[in-house]
């Protein structure tokens, strides 16, 4: 489903409004001057407040689906619309706020 690429700076939230950071930006794509993200690098959370014992805060989140027909480097791009997983309990990353100039599929 097409959708804006993601772009480090945009507001990316776990379900529970930690906010998240990719670890490895990808320069080789820069969409309005800030560079993209591949799904293959995993992303940091912090300040999630899902803490009280046993429920665990997400930690890391993981994309994992992304672009189809766009590539980087041969790797897909993080799309808004597309699927992440937060690390250890299982809920979804969620992009709320992105550029909005670049969309793909």
């Amino acid at each position: 489903m097409p959708g804006p690429l993601v772009q480090v700076g945009a507001t990316v939230l776990c379900s529970h409004g930690g906010q998240a950071m990719p670890t490895a930006p990808n320069p080789r794509v820069m969409l309005g001057g800030a560079p993209s993200c591949l799904i293959a690098a995993p992303w940091v959370v912090a300040g999630c407040p899902l803490a009280p014992p046993p429920l665990l805060p997400c930690l890391t989140g993981q994309w994992v689906t992304g672009t189809t027909r766009v590539l980087s480097v041969g790797q897909p791009l993080v799309v808004a619309t597309g699927q992440a997983v937060c690390v250890p309990n299982g809920t979804p990353l969620m992009p709320v706020v992105t550029q909005v100039r670049v969309m793909a599929t």
